[in-house]
């Protein structure tokens, strides 16, 4: 594809992080004849989601050329009298429709976002962890503990735009298409007066201003015979498909001696018998090479394509210039019409799933590693319980220790040589073995 980069961007890598959890709360209310006042620490609130949505107004991955970091807002603390933490709001990234999302280092493919509204989560936010009203027992009137809030998930995607164009410029061998995006856009596609001379499609961003902007994509010429896979075939009729609407550049001129009649009409057929609904798509009639006929030859053929096609035809020249600025900005008018036509469709149901949340199990295993410090606790659940649970609260704290010896932590230690005073670690925290 002959396309400044920095104009036409279909693959991209990103970072997402969704936000913390916010921690809950160790407060206690002022009231008379409640311990301590009784406890009242609110919830903390969940992080925000990383969500991307299909947006039919945009044509590239250009934004994400310069921005690749995206974080979602965290929850916020929970607060005394059980006022809960505000939940971190929700990032909405918006791509162009036809982007596939997929896990960076995995390649799994997470959503093919092929419709407008589409969205779906790349990452979860942490749940709000609960705040000590919520432990508060018979035999524990005043607890000192609360959760702290979870991690949201983050990750690297990558996006790629399966999405061709919004405009092609279809026709036979030679009409001047190469010629017509090149002097359109910024695209600089190979240009020569042989047959198939685009082997791939070229690609440019056409800009009106500086919100109008579309992609026009120049199709390999189409022969008689391309829905059968004839010349380059239907190896890129399928890319048809996708866009919005259809330029039918036609040599007015005969500069290879065929019917200009004819040719319109073999391009129509070929469609057809690849796929009849092409024939619904907005299509745009441009009788290109105007530069080489006088006035009245020039008139005579487009009043005799105008009477054989019935419909409006835009005579330009991509050698001179002439009309394109005419020609650019009927595009624009016709994708406009089917981006509006596009948003205007109900989005897909998205139903947004709950926040992360750890489970924290009450039976599991655990070892003992021997350090020069000491003797070190370590297990996937031993962190989900660190990560849950601030120990520089009491309550947490014995009720950790609590959880580890009925899971056989003194006798563990006992097993790995543990004497009367060595230390022995949980996460940052360290004891004194006493047997």
């Amino acid at each position: 594809m002959d396309l400044q980069k920095e104009d036409f961007v279909d693959r991209v890598f990103i970072y997402v992080k969704a936000g913390d959890g916010g921690n809950g709360a160790v407060s206690f209310r002022r009231e008379k004849y409640v311990p301590k006042g009784g406890p009242d620490g609110g919830d903390g609130g969940d992080g925000g989601f990383v969500i991307l949505r299909a947006s039919a107004n945009l044509s590239t991955l250009l934004k994400f050329k310069h921005q690749k970091k995206f974080v979602a807002e965290n929850g916020q603390h929970g607060r005394g009298k059980k006022q809960s933490g505000k939940s971190g709001e929700d990032l909405i990234i918006d791509v162009p429709v036809g982007t596939v999302v997929k896990d960076a280092r995995s390649g799994e493919i997470i959503a093919d976002l092929n419709r407008h509204g589409m969205m779906v989560c790349v990452a979860r936010g942490g749940k709000g962890g609960r705040g000590n009203a919520h432990f508060a027992t018979s035999t524990l009137r005043a607890p000192r503990i609360a959760e702290s809030g979870e991690k949201g998930e983050e990750r690297w995607l990558e996006l790629e735009l399966k999405l061709l164009a919004d405009a092609a410029l279809i026709g036979f061998p030679n009409v001047g298409k190469s010629s017509l995006i090149a002097a359109m856009s910024n695209a600089r596609p190979k240009i020569a007066d042989y047959p198939f001379t685009t082997l791939v499609p070229n690609l440019g961003v056409v800009k009106l201003d500086r919100d109008v902007e579309y992609v026009v994509a120049d199709i390999p010429g189409l022969i008689e015979g391309a829905h059968r896979g004839s010349g380059l075939g239907n190896l890129f009729l399928r890319h048809i498909e996708r866009c919005s609407v259809l330029v039918h550049v036609i040599d007015i001129a005969s500069v290879e001696g065929r019917d200009f009649l004819k040719d319109y009409d073999t391009i129509l057929e070929e469609l057809s018998k690849y796929n009849p609904e092409l024939l619904k798509k907005p299509q745009l009639l441009v009788a290109n090479k105007i530069d080489l006929l006088d006035e009245d030859e020039l008139n005579g053929r487009l009043e005799k394509l105008k009477r054989h096609a019935n419909r409006e035809i835009i005579p330009v020249s991509a050698l001179t210039r002439q009309n394109i600025d005419t020609l650019k900005e009927k595009i624009a008018q016709f994708v406009g019409e089917s981006k509006l036509k596009l948003s205007m469709l109900p989005a897909p149901p998205f139903e947004k799933p709950k926040p992360i949340k750890t489970r924290l199990e009450l039976k599991f295993d655990f070892e003992i590693v021997r350090t020069k410090e000491g003797f070190v606790v370590e297990g996937e659940q031993v962190k989900a319980w660190l990560n849950r649970y601030s120990l520089e609260h009491r309550d947490a704290l014995v009720r950790f220790l609590e959880v580890l010896e009925k899971n056989g932590l003194s006798e563990k230690l006992k097993q790995a040589g543990a004497k009367d005073g060595d230390t022995v670690w949980i996460g940052d925290y360290d004891f004194e073995y006493r047997e």
